[in-house]
């Protein structure tokens, strides 16, 4: 199972948000290349990068900074937050990153994700509350159920989705396994489990659960709650 040290960045610093809301933003780093660094030292293969401001934006806000991150270490990177059109996803591949995560866009526009899916390296974010899909910047709740959007790519090539349970995200409460699962089952696709990680215990856990091929790591890490060497040192 693959571990993705989480950064999230918010006016070129890394920050966590509690259930996604923007001004519950808590500051960890000035500099995010000097976290990633730390990351690859301690063994990490993947970043899961988001960009908060563009998210909103619907633009690269972040992009100089992730420029830097890129610069900084051999990681493979895989970026989400405003990725809305071809041109935005070149401009990034250029910059070095290996994939892009297409979340509202996955909702508002399939066909486009799925022509992107047979060109890039596209994973699709499915960000969920209450089960049905939240979308720009999670402001705003579809009548969407999540695990209907995950069938709609079931055979479209994208390489693997990542399933985010709102509620849970920054809050240090257990992953939503059931939820992940579900996700997993419709696609059929590799699923990467997102928001809620507080231990080693949720690591293990999500290892042992049908479908699930990795899993996300935020706030659990930068409160201390999960030492690297810990997350880095087991099989699972």
């Amino acid at each position: 199972m693959e571990k993705y040290m989480a950064i999230d960045l918010k006016e070129g610093k890394a920050v966590r948000l509690s259930k996604g809301l923007m001004d519950s933003a808590k500051i960890y780093s000035n500099e995010p290349w000097e976290l990633a660094k730390r990351f690859s030292d301690a063994g990490a293969k993947w970043l899961h990068i988001v960009d908060l401001d563009g998210a909103f934006a619907g633009d690269a806000v972040n992009l100089k900074t992730i420029e830097k991150i890129v610069s900084a270490t051999n990681l493979n990177i895989q970026i989400g937050g405003g990725v809305r059109n071809e041109e935005r996803i070149k401009s990034y591949l250029n910059s070095g990153v290996s994939r892009l995560i297409l979340g509202s866009v996955a909702l508002k526009n399939p066909e486009f994700v799925k022509e992107m899916a047979k060109k890039y390296r596209i994973v699709v974010g499915i960000d969920a509350k209450d089960g049905f899909v939240a979308v720009e910047g999670w402001a705003e709740v579809s009548q969407m159920k999540a695990t209907d959007l995950a069938k709609l790519y079931a055979d479209a090539g994208v390489e693997a989705i990542i399933a985010t349970d709102i509620s849970k995200d920054g809050m240090l409460c257990g992953l939503n396994l059931e939820f992940t699962a579900s996700i997993a089952k419709a696609s059929g696709i590799n699923t990467i489990a997102s928001g809620g990680v507080a231990s080693l215990a949720d690591l293990e856990s999500a290892s042992k659960t049908n479908g699930i091929s990795g899993v996300i790591i935020g706030k659990a890490y930068y409160e201390g709650k999960i030492a690297l060497s810990d997350i880095f040192n087991n099989n699972f």
